[in-house]
C-alpha cells in the first residue's frame, strides 16, 4: 500500500486516525504498532516475522549494551551483534542473488539464485534498528524498556517503507510523551497534502517523458536532445516522487505527535555536488555521515584517508541503493566528483559565475540519475554516450515533445525553486488564512481525480 492510492486516501487513513485518537493516551503507541503491521503486510505478510525478529534482536541487545554499560568490552559486542544481524538480514534478502549471479561467472562456480521477492522497506527500517543500539551505546538515547513503544519505532507506518531514515534518538521522547494539538494536525495535513500533490500532479506528468526517451533508445532512434530530455525528465521525476513521499511520511508524523527530520530542501537549487548531497536525501546523508565516515576518521589523519573514507561511504551510499553494478558504480561516480570539488575545484568553483556553478551541478547530477536508473550497464553506457554526441543532434519527435512538455517542464523547473514560499510569505496573513483551505482542498480533489483516471502512479523508491 502506498500512500498515493485510493485505498490508502479514503479507506486506511481515516480508520487508523479515528482509532488512534480514540484510543487513550497510554494506548496509543499499541494502536500505531498494530496498524503500523497491518499497513506493511498489506502486501507480504510473510514478511512480517522479520520484522518481528528484528524487533526482538535490537530490543534485546539494546538492554544488554545497557546491562554492561560499565563494562564497555562487552557493551560493544553487544552493539555489533546487533549491526551484524541487520547486516545479515539486509545482505541475505537484498544482495545474496547478486553475489551468486556474480561469483557463478567464476568457471567452475555454480551458486543457484534465490529469486526471493525484497522485503518492502527492508533498507529503511534495518538502518533505522541499527542507530538504536548505537544510540543507547553512546549514551545519545536511553534505553527503551517497553517492547511495544520500541516495536512502534521500528514499524512506524508514515516512515516505515520509504523514510525520511529517523534516528532512534530523534524520537527517543516522543515515543513515550508527545502532544497532539490542532495546530500540530493541520501543519501534517499540509505537509501531506502537499507531498501528495508533489508526487501525483509533478513527479507522475513527466514520468512519460522518461520512458519515451528509454524507448527512442531501444528502438535506436533516441538523439543527443531526446537523451538530455530524458534525463532532466527522470530529475524531475524522482526529486518529486521522492521528496513528495518524505513530505507525506513527515505530515503523517506530525498527525501521530511526531517531528520527524526534514529530508530535501530544494536541491535543484545547489552550485556544488558537495552541496547537492546536503540538500537531497539528508537523513540518508547525516546517517552515512554519523555512523560510518566520523567512525572511519572523517577527515581527520590526512588526504590518503579522507579519500579513503569518502570513497567507502560512497561504495556503500550506491550498494545501500541496490544490488547491482549501476548502484555502485553511480556511488563512486558521485565519490570522485566530491573528492574533485574537495581537493581540486574548490578554488575553481569559488570564482566561478553562479549560474556557471548552477548548470554544471545539474549536468554532473543528471548524468548521475542516467546510471542511477539504467540498471543494465551496457544500456546505460550507450544512453549516456548519446547524450554526449553519439547521435543525431535532434529530430521531430524531439520538437513534439519539448512542445507537449514544455510547460509541464517550466512548472516543474518553478516548482524546484523557492518561488512559490516566497509568493506564498508575500501575501498578507489574511489572505493567506482564506486561500490556505481553498488550496488544499484543491489540491487533494485534483489529485483524487487524477488517481481515479490515471493508471500511471509508479513510486520509484519503493524497490529499496
Amino acid at each position: 500500500m502506498v500512500f498515493s492510492s485510493l485505498t490508502f486516501l479514503f479507506f486506511y487513513l481515516p480508520v487508523v486516525l479515528v482509532m488512534y485518537f480514540a484510543a487513550p493516551l497510554h494506548w496509543r503507541n499499541v494502536v500505531l504498532l498494530i496498524v503500523s503491521l497491518f499497513f506493511y503486510g498489506w502486501g507480504e505478510p510473510v514478511y512480517i516475522t522479520i520484522m518481528v525478529v528484528s524487533i526482538l534482536i535490537d530490543y534485546s541487545h539494546g538492554l544488554l549494551v545497557e546491562k554492561y554499560r560499565d563494562n564497555d568490552k562487552k557493551a560493544r559486542r553487544f552493539v555489533a551483534q546487533s549491526v551484524v544481524f541487520n547486516l545479515l538480514l539486509l545482505g541475505f534478502f537484498k544482495y545474496y542473488d547478486f553475489f551468486a549471479a556474480n561469483l557463478s561467472l567464476i568457471p567452475g562456480v555454480q551458486i543457484p539464485q534465490l529469486g526471493l521477492s525484497l522485503p518492502i522497506g527492508i533498507s529503511f527500517f534495518t538502518f533505522q534498528t541499527m542507530s538504536y543500539t548505537i544510540d543507547v551505546y553512546r549514551r545519545d538515547a536511553p534505553v527503551q524498556r517497553n517492547l511495544l513503544t520500541f516495536g512502534t519505532f521500528v514499524t512506524m507506518f508514515p516512515q516505515l517503507i520509504a523514510g525520511p531514515i529517523v534516528k532512534y534518538k530523534t524520537v527517543a521522547r516522543e515515543l513515550n510523551e508527545r502532544s497532539h494539538g490542532p495546530e500540530e494536525f493541520a501543519s501534517g495535513v499540509q505537509l501531506f497534502v502537499i507531498g501528495l500533490a508533489k508526487k501525483v500532479l509533478l513527479a507522475n506528468s513527466i514520468g512519460a517523458l522518461w520512458e519515451t526517451s528509454l524507448a527512442a533508445q531501444l528502438s535506436g532512434t533516441m538523439t543527443v536532445a531526446g537523451g538530455w530530455l530524458g534525463l532532466a525528465a527522470y530529475s524531475f521525476q524522482i526529486y518529486f516522487d521522492f521528496s513528495g513521499y518524505s513530505d507525506m511520511a513527515i505530515g503523517l508524523g506530525r498527525m501521530f505527535g511526531f517531528h520527524f527530520e526534514q529530508n530535501f530542501d530544494h536541491p535543484y537549487l545547489s552550485s556544488s555536488v558537495t552541496e547537492f548531497w546536503r540538500r537531497w536525501h539528508m537523513s540518508l546523508t547525516s546517517w552515512f555521515r554519523e555512523y560510518v565516515y566520523i567512525p572511519l576518521g572523517g577527515n581527520r589523519g590526512g588526504t590518503a584517508r579522507t579519500l579513503r573514507n569518502i570513497v567507502i561511504v560512497w561504495f556503500l551510499t550506491g550498494f545501500w541503493h541496490g544490488a547491482g553494478w549501476n548502484f555502485i558504480l553511480w556511488g563512486l561516480y558521485f565519490a570522485v566528483w566530491l573528492i574533485l570539488e574537495k581537493f581540486l575545484l574548490k578554488g575553481i568553483l569559488f570564482k566561478t559565475p553562479a549560474w556557471v556553478k548552477h548548470l554544471y551541478t545539474l549536468v554532473v547530477v543528471a548524468v548521475g540519475w542516467g546510471i542511477f536508473a539504467i540498471e543494465d550497464m551496457g544500456r546505460c553506457l550507450a544512453y549516456l554516450s548519446t547524450c554526449f554526441g553519439n547521435g543525431a543532434l535532434w529530430s521531430a519527435a524531439d520538437i513534439y515533445a519539448l512542445r507537449s512538455y514544455a510547460l509541464t517542464l517550466i512548472v516543474l523547473a518553478l516548482a524546484s525553486t523557492l518561488l512559490g514560499k516566497r509568493v506564498w510569505g508575500a501575501l498578507s496573513a489574511r489572505l493567506r488564512q482564506a486561500l490556505f483551505p481553498v488550496l488544499m482542498v484543491g489540491a487533494l480533489v485534483l489529485c483524487t481525480a487524477y488517481l481515479v483516471d490515471g493508471s500511471y502512479n509508479p513510486f520509484l523508491y519503493f524497490r529499496f
